[in-house]
Order: structure tokens, then C-alpha cells, then sequence
């Protein structure tokens, strides 16, 4: 075999996975002035927040009769607030054949159960085991430094030490924070809304659960700022309460 068939068996890439935080933008009525209004008032709120956020715009929930969704001047008005449109998650046929002409993707609409599509041959290999929907939690118990990013797949995130600005927790589950917890944490994330956040000392940048959050501005208006509480959901609501 010549050096150069030796050359053109080596990998030149690698698919692998990887857990982002994505924004859903789920519009609720075709009025773009006025969405670009309220985007404004919320970047306001949370410059930091806003900065090359990756984004799903869902068209799934628009009301019939209000016309055409112009696609391209929803991306752009977004892209001027700094949110970077990755896919839009649509039913229309409209709104679809617009992102194929944009050659944006097209999630299935909320709900929809994506399906494992297989080769026949792979169908007859014995099948492993369905792996357990919850996992054991998952414990930290050094300190989490701005940058880092500790998901917890399929169970709860405990952390043990202070949680420092900058630093992301994500979890199926709910995530429990012995310290001072000024970073980011995302309980939930694969749409859990029995999830809660446990936190010794409230001073985050953004409290989510299941999608639904709220920012360091939002959070330090309430009373229990600095304090010991629990973060429940109740419908898209954030509830904060005293532990």
C-alpha cells in the first residue's frame, strides 16, 4: 500500500456530541416592530446575557390570519440583538419552504417525537439495554470557576463549593448549590418542569428551569437576593421561596 493510500484512510474529522444551552424564541403573534421593541427593552436588561446567543426561532404556536411571516427580517432584527438564529421550529408550509430557501433547518413542532431511523441489517443485532431515565447525581465538590460548565445527565448536579460568575451548571434534574452560587444554573434542561434549584446563597446570573428563566436583573430585585431559597416552576413562572 502506497503512502498515499496510507494518507487517505486517516480521519480528516469526528462527529461528536455535545450539550448546548439553546434559546427558544417562541413568537406569538406576526408583529415584528413590536417584537423588536420588547427584544430591546430586554437586552436592556441583560446586555451580557444577549451577546452571540444560539437560537431556535419557534413558529409552531402563530396564530392563522395574521399573514406571512417575513423570515429574513426576523433573522436579521435578532441578529441585531445578538441572538444567532440556528434553526426555526415550524408546521406551516410557508414558514418552512422560507427556511429551506434561507438553507436553515427545520425542527419538528413542539411536541413531535423526533424517530430513530436504522438501517434493516442493525435491526438484527441483539439490542443493549434501554438505559435508565435517571441517573445517579452528580457530585462537585471543588470549586466551579468562571468557564467551566458541569452537566448532570439524567439526574441531579450537587455542588459542594461556591459557584463562581461565569460558571454554567446544566441538569436533567434539579441541581442542589452548598455556597454561594453567582453562575448560571439550568435545571431541567430537556423540558423536566418538576425540576428545582437549590441554592445556599442566591447571587446568579440566571436561574432556568425547563426553558423558563430569569436574569441577575430580574433577580436582584426580589427580596430573598443573597439568601438561602428553593426555585420552583409553576406554569412559566419562577417561583423563589425561603428555604
Amino acid at each position: 500500500m502506497s503512502q498515499a493510500d496510507l494518507l487517505d484512510q486517516d480521519p480528516v474529522f469526528q462527529l461528536k456530541g455535545s450539550m448546548l444551552a439553546i434559546t427558544i424564541l417562541e413568537l406569538a403573534h406576526n408583529d415584528l416592530e413590536r417584537l423588536d421593541r420588547q427584544l430591546a427593552d430586554k437586552v436592556a436588561q441583560a446586555p451580557n446575557f444577549f451577546q452571540n446567543i444560539p437560537l431556535v426561532l419557534a413558529l409552531d404556536k402563530l396564530p392563522d390570519g395574521e399573514g406571512n411571516l417575513d423570515l429574513a427580517k426576523l433573522m436579521e432584527l435578532c441578529r441585531n440583538r445578538g441572538l444567532r438564529t440556528l434553526a426555526i421550529r415550524a408546521s406551516r408550509e410557508e414558514d418552512i419552504a422560507a427556511a429551506n430557501a434561507l438553507d436553515l433547518p427545520v425542527l419538528p413542532p413542539s411536541g413531535a417525537r423526533e424517530k430513530l431511523v436504522e438501517p434493516v441489517e442493525s435491526r438484527k443485532k441483539v439490542e443493549k439495554p434501554a438505559e435508565p431515565v435517571f441517573k445517579p447525581s452528580r457530585v462537585v465538590t471543588t470549586p466551579v470557576r468562571g468557564g467551566q460548565q458541569i452537566y448532570a445527565q439524567g439526574g441531579d448536579l450537587v455542588v459542594l463549593s461556591p459557584v463562581s460568575a461565569g460558571a454554567e451548571l446544566l441538569a436533567d434534574g434539579n441541581i442542589h448549590v452548598y455556597g454561594p452560587m453567582r453562575g448560571r444554573a439550568l435545571a431541567g434542561v430537556k423540558g423536566n418542569t418538576q425540576a428545582r434549584i437549590f441554592c445556599q446563597q442566591m447571587g446568579a446570573e440566571m436561574l432556568s428551569i425547563a426553558g423558563q428563566y430569569k436574569t441577575a436583573e430580574d433577580l436582584r430585585r426580589d427580596p430573598l437576593w443573597g439568601q438561602s431559597v428553593q426555585v420552583s416552576l409553576s406554569g412559566d413562572v419562577l417561583n423563589i421561596t425561603r428555604l
